[in-house]
């Protein structure tokens, strides 16, 4: 997938099972992306098929494929491969065979190119049977041989086939086949583009499943209203009703939606590019700026005060992605043996979480004079409740003594209305984002107001 985008990417390689799905007999085989259809497009075409009926073919197949990895079909359902070897359930897939040379030439002209509906983002579910033995809803592969003995181009052969409102997608980026559960569990406070996913998902499916709560998509923020949801959700799906996405409930989500929006169907509902679109992006790297690049500092800057070996990050309050950044990312990444680049993935991420969650939980005794100024690593918002609130509320309450320019304070322990108005008033003075939840950044700053 892209950075900012949930449109599809040409996978460097693909995970094949050679055997029906649940077959535990039958092993994996991973090979390049081009090399699986080329071997696809041999198994199943002839190659003295006319050139632009070969071309048609081989776009169905591809297009097949790469829906098969867009929607995780097998994944979400916990297998550990992307697509089968078996026609009855995919494409015919032949290991170690060999390929006809002229169909080695086009593949590699039009391997990273692939079919949608207009108004879609996901590769097109091209159904297609071989026209004579089995006839079904798509494409005819001895029926393209026809079209294309007419003199049909590849997209009329397809547009025949599919419809009209179908287009090719040219020269699509090439990337790694990445699975998109992070990693790492969501939960009450946590942030970003995952939890835009997770609400997105959870409202489409709510249309079939009246009974999961509704959800505020304009926020990246896992509110008590997204924890309702999830728990609703797991409550419906037989999952341990905790409010928590983690791997089992991210792709059970993911399944559902999937389902409920046929995409792997010819008829699908589709994903529009509107649904496919990230409010950030999924990388932070050098020169990026916003606010999450605040809480990265923030991140980087407490775990090296604790940490000799890693380099101290200045300036906590810089929204941009310097070369200080850099060199603290990757000062980070070489201690924990990650790929030494200087970008924040979702990888990274995860690292940078655990590490600082654990040292806030082991502060020096030293320190512990200190601790309520720790950001908890949950971000908060209406609702919420706990110690991390409660200390938010004692910060307020002194700002609201000493300055007397927030509308006050109850300190209780929950995330009430007077909490989140007078959140709000700060992040107006401290010229930040005025949304009334408070993460890192926020954090940060109501700490050093509450001293000024």
């Amino acid at each position: 997938m892209n950075n900012n985008s949930l449109t599809p990417v040409i996978p460097t390689n693909i995970t094949v099972h050679l055997g029906a799905p649940d077959d535990t007999t039958a092993k994996n085989v991973t090979v390049p992306f081009q090399e699986y259809i080329k071997n696809v497009a041999s198994s199943e075409l002839y190659p003295n098929w006319p050139t632009d009926a070969l071309k048609a073919n081989i776009l169905a197949q591809i297009s097949f494929a790469l829906n098969r990895i867009y929607n995780e079909w097998y994944r979400s359902r916990g297998y550990d491969f992307d697509i089968t070897s078996l026609p009855n359930y995919d494409q015919t897939f032949t290991e170690d065979r060999e390929f006809y040379e002229n169909i080695v030439v086009i593949v590699d002209s039009i391997f990273n190119n692939y079919i949608v509906r207009e108004g879609q983002v996901q590769p097109l579910f091209a159904q297609y049977c071989d026209g004579k033995n089995v006839t079904c809803e798509g494409l005819s592969q001895w029926g393209s041989v026809n079209l294309a003995q007419q003199g049909k181009s590849p997209l009329e052969i397809l547009k025949y086939y599919y419809g009209d409102n179908i287009q090719i997608i040219y020269n699509a980026p090439l990337a790694d086949n990445v699975m998109s559960y992070p990693g790492f569990p969501f939960e009450l406070g946590s942030a970003g583009n995952m939890v835009i996913i997770i609400k997105r998902e959870l409202n489409r499916i709510r249309q079939n499943y009246p009974a999961i709560p509704e959800n505020d998509e304009s926020s990246d923020i896992f509110t008590v209203e997204t924890e309702n949801s999830v728990k609703a959700f797991q409550n419906i799906f037989n999952l341990p009703v905790n409010g928590i996405v983690d791997k089992g409930t991210w792709y059970q989500i993911k399944y559902i939606y999937n389902s409920v929006k046929k995409i792997s169907d010819l008829n699908s509902e589709g994903i529009s590019p509107e649904e496919a679109t990230l409010l950030y992006n999924n990388e932070l790297k050098y020169q990026d700026q916003g606010i999450y690049i605040r809480l990265l500092h923030y991140l980087l800057r407490t775990i090296s005060y604790f940490d000799s070996e890693l380099p101290f990050l200045g300036r906590p309050g810089n929204m941009k992605f310097d070369e200080d950044t850099v060199t603290m990312v990757e000062a980070f990444q070489k201690k924990y043996d990650l790929p030494i680049t200087g970008v924040v993935n979702n990888v990274v991420w995860a690292k940078l979480i655990e590490v600082y969650n654990d040292v806030i939980n082991s502060i020096p005794d030293k320190y512990l004079a200190y601790e309520d100024e720790f950001f908890s690593g949950r971000q908060l918002s209406k609702d919420i409740s706990g110690d991390d609130v409660r200390r938010l509320q004692k910060f307020l309450l002194q700002i609201c003594r000493n300055k007397k320019n927030i509308p006050g304070v109850r300190v209780t322990g929950i995330y009430d209305d007077l909490t989140e108005q007078s959140v709000k008033v700060l992040q107006e003075i401290l010229n930040l984002p005025v949304n009334g939840v408070v993460g890192a950044a926020t954090w940060y700053d109501i700490i050093k107001y509450s001293k000024s």
